[in-house]
C-alpha cells in the first residue's frame, strides 16, 4: 500500500506534476462553474422554485456568515461560499467508485489552509489598512508580538491536518470494510462518510471566517486606538 503522503503523477506540465487529485479538483471546479451558471440564469422578481431554493441557500449563509462575524456578509459571501461548496464536494467525492477525495491528499488540504491564511491578512489590511494590521500583533502589548505570529500561523496549520485526517480516515475506513465484507455493508459507512463531509466542510468555512473577523476586528481596534489617542501639549501652550 502506498503512503497518504504520496501522490501518483499522472503527467507534467512543463516543470509541474499533475496529479489524480488535481485533475479531480479541475472536475470539480467545472461542476460547480456550469452548475452556479445554469442555476443563476433566467433570475427574475418573481422567483420560482429553483431560484426560491438558491434565495435560501444564500439567506442561510448570510445568517450563518453574520452570526460568525458580527459583520455585513457581502465582504465574504463569495469566499466563504466557494470555499464550503468545493470541501463539501470534494469529500463527497470519496462516495464515487474509483475516485480518491482531493481533501484527502495533504497538498489539497495545505493549499486551502494556505488561502485561508492569505485572505485572513487580505482582509486585515482592507479594514485597517496595513498599519492597523501590523499594530494588531502588538495586542495586548508588544511583548505578545512573536506569540501572536506564531498562533496565525499554528492555527491554519490545524486547520488543514484536521480536514486532512479525517477525511484520509474515512477513505482507509471504507475501503477495508468494503474489501474484506463486500461492497454492500459499508453503506452505513458510505452514509455516515456523507455526514462527516458535510460536518468537515462546516467546520473549515466557519473556522475560516472566524479567523477573517477576528483579524478585521484587531486591525480595527488597533486603528481606533491610534486616531483616539489622546495628544500631550506643546511645551509652547503651557
Amino acid at each position: 500500500m502506498n503512503s497518504p503522503l504520496e501522490s501518483a503523477v499522472l503527467f507534467q506540465i512543463g516543470p509541474i506534476p499533475i496529479t489524480p487529485a488535481v485533475v479531480t479538483t479541475w472536475v470539480i471546479m467545472l461542476v460547480l462553474i456550469l452548475g452556479v451558471y445554469f442555476l443563476t440564469r433566467r433570475i427574475g422578481m418573481v422567483p420560482g422554485k429553483r431560484q426560491a431554493a438558491l434565495e435560501l441557500i444564500v439567506a442561510t449563509l448570510d445568517t450563518q456568515i453574520g452570526e460568525t462575524t458580527g459583520a455585513a456578509p457581502g465582504p465574504y459571501r463569495s469566499f466563504i461560499g466557494t470555499l464550503f461548496l468545493y470541501i463539501l464536494v470534494a469529500n463527497w467525492t470519496s462516495l464515487v467508485p474509483g475516485i480518491e477525495p482531493p481533501t484527502a491528499q495533504l497538498e489539497t488540504d495545505a493549499a486551502l489552509a494556505v488561502l485561508v491564511f492569505l485572505s485572513v491578512i487580505w482582509f486585515g489590511v482592507r479594514s485597517g489598512g496595513v498599519g492597523g494590521y501590523i499594530k494588531s500583533f502588538a495586542a495586548p502589548n508588544p511583548v505578545m508580538i512573536p506569540l501572536n505570529m506564531l498562533e496565525s500561523i499554528t492555527r491554519v496549520f490545524s486547520m488543514f491536518v484536521r480536514l486532512f485526517g479525517n477525511v484520509m480516515s474515512g477513505v482507509f475506513v471504507i475501503g477495508i470494510v468494503a474489501s474484506l465484507a463486500g461492497l454492500l455493508v459499508p453503506i452505513p459507512l458510505m452514509a455516515l462518510d456523507l455526514l462527516t463531509g458535510l460536518v468537515q466542510a462546516y467546520i473549515f468555512a466557519v473556522l475560516a471566517m472566524v479567523f477573517i473577523a477576528a483579524a478585521v476586528e484587531d486591525g480595527k481596534s488597533a486603528t481606533t486606538t491610534e486616531t483616539t489617542r489622546p495628544t500631550l501639549p506643546n511645551q509652547e501652550d503651557i
